[in-house]
């Protein structure tokens, strides 16, 4: 009931009137002993009054803003917890230093201006992909009063959409939920705009200029004072763009940083490398010359002759490990051109052929058809003799890890992307799984005598060509490795 300072009884008819409103409305006068918030003594409300007072923190919370909008004589933000809803508070005066109050939740769109420009705020802050999709739901919740939020990202190889992040939807499984949503994000990608397909289920394309990333799905009850608004929906699909497009842009940022990040350590440690190789390189060119007029002065002697031989031997394979240090640490600028990257393997494999032969090892070869997504033939860039050292590596860690008279399996595809992708499968024992999240790591090797920076040079080469190499490996199914580059630009 409202009880202005100073009035009499209300009429019961009047009672009801306020009681009936939507929304909370109450009276108040300046506080003389500092009160509550230290301005404003609640005198009396209404019903919806009543129920938000009911909570002491909400009670506190809107009395603040209350002050605030009395002091600055405009409407003030107040957010309540616990699911930060954001509610607009207006001050009138009623005479007699008394005050009326209303408490207005615009529904079903919770946000404002200032809270599209918290949300951008707060998906700046992180650069993990877990923590900004957790960021996105938040969000979703607060902006939308969504209940059960869906975040899904497009495979880098084959663009198709996966379920990446799930808040809500109850036991549904995630395969049965990514099935029942995947429609809608094809439907908001298709139309570049958000969609709502079920009642109260939005869903945003998540895209970039680059292309697709994901799509973003929110689940929004109790849309019944919507449907009386035929700006309700629009405004909250809107308000679902807004959020997908600063995902887009945080999952962006994301993936430079993390690209920027990991080419700054392979820098730091190729200049290491490299200068490590120089110093080594002269040293290691006397020991040679030694051992060679060693060997010359030897007269015949078998032992000598013999340890002149391996020291020779020895001084071979460092020179050759110092090389390749210099190559990873001081690498040539690719010099990408236009080709079928399908013919680089042609020309490895002939050249490879004695050594297959000699295991008694076959080759299932599947290739693409040399055309891009454009159709376009050969429309990849490259640095042929680069990406001859990297298949080469391949095939040579292939056939030392192939079981005698196997086979080995090499497929290329054109992918829906524009990209193109090759994987060379081995029968061979898989990897441990300790060994293959090193398996990149300068100077790391499971093989005996292996220099561990092979696999660290491709690593490096493919990154410049803003491509990338994978290895899966498991017992039983042998040892995939995975090489792609990205569309031709």
């Amino acid at each position: 009931m409202l009880v202005p300072s100073g009035a009499a009884v209300l009429d019961p008819q009047r009672d009801a009137l306020f009681d009936a409103l939507p929304f909370a409305v109450w009276t108040a006068v300046p506080a003389t002993d500092g009160g509550l918030d230290g301005g404003l003594r609640v005198t009396g409300g209404n019903a919806a009054w009543a129920r938000l007072a009911a909570d002491p923190v909400a009670l506190a919370a809107l009395a603040r803003a209350a002050e605030r909008a009395r002091a600055q004589s405009s409407p003030a933000r107040c957010e309540l917890p616990p699911d930060a809803r954001v509610l607009r508070v207006d001050v009138a005066p009623l005479g007699d230093g008394a005050f009326v109050c209303s408490a207005v939740e615009p529904a079903p769109v919770r946000w404002s201006r200032e809270a599209l420009i918290d949300a951008g705020i707060a998906l700046s802050r992180t650069l993990d992909f877990e923590r900004i999709y957790h960021e996105v739901a938040r969000q979703a919740r607060r902006a939308l009063g969504a209940d059960a939020v869906a975040v899904a990202a497009a495979d880098d190889d084959t663009a198709a959409l996966r379920l990446t992040y799930r808040a809500g939807w109850g036991d549904e499984p995630d395969d049965r939920l990514e099935r029942r949503l995947a429609p809608a994000w094809l439907e908001a990608l298709a139309t570049g705009r958000a969609v709502e397909r079920d009642d109260g289920e939005f869903t945003a394309p998540v895209t970039t200029s680059d292309g697709a990333l994901g799509a973003l799905t929110a689940r929004v009850p109790d849309l019944d004072a919507a449907a009386r608004d035929p700006d309700a929906r629009v405004a909250v699909a809107s308000l679902l763009d807004t959020l997908a497009a600063q995902t887009a842009v945080a999952v962006e940022r994301a993936w430079l940083v993390r690209r920027v990040e990991q080419k700054r350590r392979l820098e730091a440690i190729g200049e290491v490398a490299a200068g490590v190789a120089h110093e080594l390189r002269n040293p290691l060119f006397g020991i040679s010359s030694a051992a060679q007029l060693l060997g010359f002065r030897a007269g015949g002697d078998p032992v000598v002759e013999k340890n002149v031989g391996r020291i020779l031997r020895e001084a071979e394979r460092l020179n050759r490990i110092i090389t390749a240090l210099l190559d990873y640490g001081r690498p040539a600028p690719a010099r990408l051109a236009p080709g079928d990257p399908d013919a680089v393997w042609d020309d490895v494999l002939d050249a490879q052929r004695a050594r297959l032969d000699a295991k008694r090892l076959t080759l299932d070869r599947r290739r693409a058809t040399g055309r891009d997504a454009a159709g376009r033939d050969g429309a990849w860039r490259f640095d042929a003799e680069q990406l001859r050292q990297v298949f080469l590596n391949m095939l040579s860690n292939a056939v030392d890890a192939a079981p005698e008279a196997s086979a080995l399996t090499l497929a290329s595809a054109a992918l829906p992307n524009g990209g193109w992708r090759c994987q060379l499968h081995n029968r061979g024992p898989a990897i441990p799984p300790e060994s293959l999240a090193r398996v990149f790591e300068l100077f790391y090797s499971t093989k005996a005598g292996g220099t561990g920076i092979g696999l660290a040079l491709c690593q490096r080469v493919l990154d410049e060509h803003g491509g990338a190499i994978a290895i899966e490996s498991a017992p039983e199914a042998g040892t995939t490795v995975t090489v792609t580059l990205p569309p031709a630009p």
